[in-house]
């Protein structure tokens, strides 16, 4: 029994990295920012700002009938456009750090989302754009300035992650205002 659990978290593990490093070859997955965003339209932005620190512009993208309340039944980009570097590890602890205080998460699954963030996030410095997409049902896909980096095939998780900025739980409810617009029917 021990081994079959065991078999089994190793296949978990193995198909979370294939989702996440295999992305570009699947032929509904856009391989670019502007290919991701084709039909959209800016619905908010907003400079972020912590501590008075500058932190990234952050622009929604999302189609006509956009509507924040249902922001996880929708298709959407969400853009940061950094404005000081960071390194990915550390983007990825706060994404936790986030979506852990909007609603508790399991050890465990805080521990895979965390390790997935990781790999998907690069290193930032002033200038870089990280664009997620929200795909409803299929998860989240990841750019950074304007290629495909990685794709997560796992809708919670999608719908977790862009609650952090979304989600009216948000640790930022003035930037989510400035983001969601009249989208906030």
């Amino acid at each position: 029994m021990k081994h079959h659990a065991l078999f089994a978290r190793a296949a978990t593990v193995l198909a979370t990295t294939a989702a996440l490093w295999w992305p570009a070859q699947a032929s509904n997955v856009e391989p670019t920012a502007n290919a991701a965003l084709s039909g959209q339209q800016t619905v908010g932005s907003s400079l972020f700002r912590h501590w008075g620190f500058e932190v990234y512009q952050a622009t929604l993208h999302a189609g006509a009938a956009f509507n924040a309340q249902r922001f996880e039944q929708q298709r959407f980009g969400l853009a940061l456009q950094y404005r000081r570097a960071f390194k990915g590890s550390d983007i990825a602890q706060r994404s936790i750090d986030e979506m852990q205080a909007i609603a508790p998460l399991s050890p465990q699954q805080a521990s895979e989302w965390l390790a997935t963030m990781q790999r998907a996030f690069p290193d930032v410095k002033a200038g870089d754009e990280l664009l997620g997409v929200h795909v409803p049902g299929s998860g989240a896909r990841f750019y950074f300035n304007g290629q495909l980096r990685a794709t997560v095939d796992d809708p919670a998780f999608s719908a977790r992650f862009f609650g952090i900025w979304l989600s009216p739980g948000t640790s930022a409810p003035q930037l989510r205002t400035a983001l969601i617009g009249a989208s906030a029917r």
